[in-house]
């Protein structure tokens, strides 16, 4: 058999990404709902439909600062003019003034006006606010030089949002915009879904922490600063527990208490078949006959096609496992971890929005395996996107640091010509 039917035979024995997927975030269930006060909720996923219970605005108001008048009392404001050319203004009585602050219910007469601040509720029989500039500003008597249209300067009670109405749906994301749409309606709490609370766990006898440089030996653990400024991201609360030396009893003891305070437990390391790869050799191990708690799948997946899945403790706790190479960690947290924190979290859709782009330069990929390779993407001026693959390929931190999405090259593909369009997952960079 050649070299490259032995490649095609390992690669047909992997696990599709695809059937992966699904068989793992089958077996996860959205964290039990939370009545929060308003003021907590921000970042949140609603755990169920809000429902306006008053009208926004709450009551008849002033939009603009001016004077607040019937109609058809300024409705030749500026039409006519004066022997010296000048428009003639109408002229109201001001019969009082109204701020944000006014409760009282006041009514207009013919022929008068109320001087009123943004906010302030509308006098009965009024339907028009005279804009400031639009006048002499007078105190006692106003003269208006131009006719608002009909309506002009008003808000009316339930103009924006009526009591009843769907204010959003259960799995939006809580943002700023909504929280103000919820107060303004008279709402205090909602229901959410919890951030999900990630602990992780990078593994090895060989990790050193930050703030020295590799040596042989040492590897500077950037995995778990990386991953948890990754949940971070998510939405989580998340949580570094830093290294865990190889040693069977400290990271059974280790996950055993993390799981005291996590939904979700991340690894990192130790995935793989070889002499040192501990948290397989300890997650997967079969005790009473039983499969050990964590199943180890090889998927075709380029970089890392190691990853583990289970549960972990008492509480049965979701964990994690992604390969210990950086690049491969972070792919691997794309791929299966932040959909898991998604769906942990109620959030709709679990996966990155992708798109199709027109691919710049010709690239190459491993038959039977689907990779995911940093690549810039950028919308043309005349509609779509180009994507432009990085240098390096997908074990590059750099590339990684610089990508704002994530080139997919599915398991058939071996060369994607410039030219062709591809998928490309859009990541969340705030630049």
């Amino acid at each position: 058999m050649t070299a490259t039917a032995d490649a095609e035979a390992a690669a047909n024995e992997l696990t599709p990404l695809a059937d992966y997927l699904g068989s793992v975030l089958r077996r996860l269930r959205a964290l039990p709902p939370l009545d929060l006060d308003l003021t907590q909720a921000f970042g949140n996923v609603l755990a169920e439909d809000v429902v306006a219970p008053h009208s926004f605005p709450a009551f008849d108001q002033a939009a603009v600062d001016g004077y607040a008048a019937r109609w058809e009392d300024i409705a030749g404001a500026g039409r006519g003019y004066a022997p010296a050319g000048t428009p003639v203004p109408v002229r109201l009585n001001v019969v009082g003034d109204l701020g944000a602050a006014s409760w009282r219910p006041v009514r207009l007469t013919p022929g008068s006006c109320f001087s009123v601040a943004a906010g302030a509720p509308l006098p009965l029989a009024a339907d028009v606010v005279v804009p400031v500039e639009w006048t002499d500003q007078g105190m006692a008597a106003v003269e208006i030089y131009r006719t608002p249209k009909r309506g002009f300067g008003v808000r009316r009670a339930g103009e924006e949002l009526p009591a009843g109405t769907l204010l959003a749906r259960a799995g939006s994301y809580i943002s700023p915009a909504l929280v103000a749409v919820f107060a303004a309606t008279g709402i205090g709490h909602v229901v959410v879904r919890p951030s999900p609370r990630v602990v992780i766990v990078a593994t090895g006898d060989e990790l050193v922490d930050v703030g020295r440089a590799s040596q042989p030996g040492q590897i500077v653990d950037a995995n778990s600063h990386a991953l948890t400024a990754a949940a971070a991201e998510v939405g989580a609360l998340a949580y570094r527990i830093g290294i865990c030396d190889d040693d069977p009893e400290g990271l059974r003891g280790l996950l055993e208490d993390q799981t005291l305070r996590a939904d979700l437990i991340i690894t990192t390391g130790g995935t793989g078949t070889g002499p040192g790869d501990m948290v397989r050799r300890i997650l997967s191990r079969r005790e009473g006959g039983r499969a050990g708690p964590v199943a180890f799948t090889e998927v075709a997946l380029y970089p890392g096609t190691a990853l583990g899945f289970g549960t972990v403790g008492a509480e049965e706790v979701p964990v994690v496992c992604l390969p210990g190479d950086p690049g491969a960690a972070l792919i691997g947290f794309e791929v299966l971890a932040r959909p898991a924190i998604q769906l942990l979290a109620g959030a709709e859709p679990v996966f990155r929005p992708s798109v199709r782009a027109h691919l710049l330069e010709t690239v190459s990929s491993p038959r039977g395996l689907r990779e995911f390779r940093p690549a810039h993407v950028a919308e043309r001026r005349g509609g779509g996107y180009t994507v432009q693959p990085l240098r390096g390929g997908p074990f590059t931190l750099s590339g990684l640091a610089e990508a704002n999405g994530l080139l997919v090259l599915g398991e058939r593909v071996t060369t994607a010509a410039a030219g062709s369009t591809v998928d490309v997952l859009l990541l969340d960079r705030r630049r």
